[in-house]
């Protein structure tokens, strides 16, 4: 038997969840809900319906797991808690310092009901989550370095737009080089926001646009350029869509550390992606967290986890004696 999937929202994400589900064989996506017009909404999967939000509750029997394509900001908040108590859940909550109260709320919901929800799923927080913590595990003499980029920053391309004048924008993270190769060379510096990356924007400005006061604007917006090297380039519409329509990303995580009796023997533990779409990436993330939400659910768990609580074995398609014979 398929597991059966629903998808909550229809963006970026979304989509990428709805490609997932077809290079799973395990799973059948039966439902996509949309706060737009169901019309106006054209899927890939043809025996899949689109119906309206308001009726998703009506599927509580119908769907294995519902998967939450929503925004940290404003909708998994509130989206996540509430059919937490209806579905087995997966979201991709990812305001760090509100995992804790994200996860309070949604472990309420999940446990009123009887459900399994999964939170904070993705790449970050998610699979650079996990290595972190395993490499913290092995080497507790240690630091912790994690580098975003280069890629596209969805959060901050839209604060840029949000700037008046501005018709257009992407906005990449760099790692700093020079920071990375300390990183590497096992120096364990002390590294400031601004050491560690930069951020580049490229800005499509209004015709008669004061294109030095959106540079400025940009350069001082706190909590996202303030703390940073930043530069600003201006180009053309045609330009934007011809050099920055996708959403690559990526990063590394490390692990500079130390063992032996004096501690005399160095170590670096390494972690790197590379992405042609974020959002796709994180799709196939969740899916692989959807079938450890329906085995838990099978077993009787109830309440919210982390990518922390879920063992790999859970993930995978493959039975246990297929995982020792094959990847062990």
């Amino acid at each position: 038997m398929s597991i059966r999937i629903g998808i909550l929202g229809y963006g970026n994400l979304g989509r990428g969840v709805e490609c997932a589900v077809r290079q799973n064989p395990d799973m059948e996506l039966k439902a996509v809900f949309t706060r737009r017009n169901p019309a106006d909404v054209t899927i890939l999967t043809e025996t899949a319906k689109v119906c309206p939000v308001s009726e998703a509750e009506n599927w509580k029997d119908e769907l294995d797991v519902l998967i939450l394509c929503g925004g940290s900001a404003t909708d998994l908040p509130v989206q996540t808690p509430r059919y937490a108590e209806f579905f087995n859940v997966v979201d991709s909550f990812d305001t760090h310092a509100r995992i804790p109260e994200h996860f309070a709320n949604v472990d309420a919901a999940a446990k009123k009901g009887g459900r399994t929800a999964i939170i904070s799923v993705g790449w970050d927080p998610g699979m650079f989550s996990l290595n972190r913590m395993y490499a913290n595990a092995i080497l507790p003499e240690g630091k912790d370095y994690t580098f975003w980029g280069r890629g596209v920053s969805q959060g901050h391309s839209d604060a840029v737009r949000r700037i008046a004048g501005v018709k257009d924008a992407r906005q990449y993270t760099i790692p700093v080089e020079s920071a990375l190769a300390a990183v590497r060379a096992g120096e364990n510096p002390e590294l400031s926001t601004r050491q560690k990356h930069t951020r580049e924007c490229f800005v499509v400005a209004e015709e008669g646009a004061d294109k030095a006061r959106i540079e400025e604007e940009i350069k001082t917006m706190p909590n996202y350029f303030a703390d940073y090297d930043t530069v600003v380039h201006f180009i053309s519409e045609e330009e934007l869509k011809r050099d920055h329509s996708g959403i690559p990303h990526g990063g590394l995580v490390l692990r500079s550390g130390s063992t032996g009796w004096e501690r005399e023997n160095r170590h670096l533990i390494e972690y790197s992606l590379k992405l042609d779409s974020n959002p796709e990436f994180t799709a196939s993330v969740i899916i692989a967290y959807a079938r450890a939400a329906y085995r838990l659910s099978q077993e009787g768990a109830a309440g919210c986890k982390t990518v922390f609580d879920i063992a790999p074995a859970y993930l995978c398609a493959k039975s246990g004696a297929e995982l020792r014979a094959s990847l062990l």
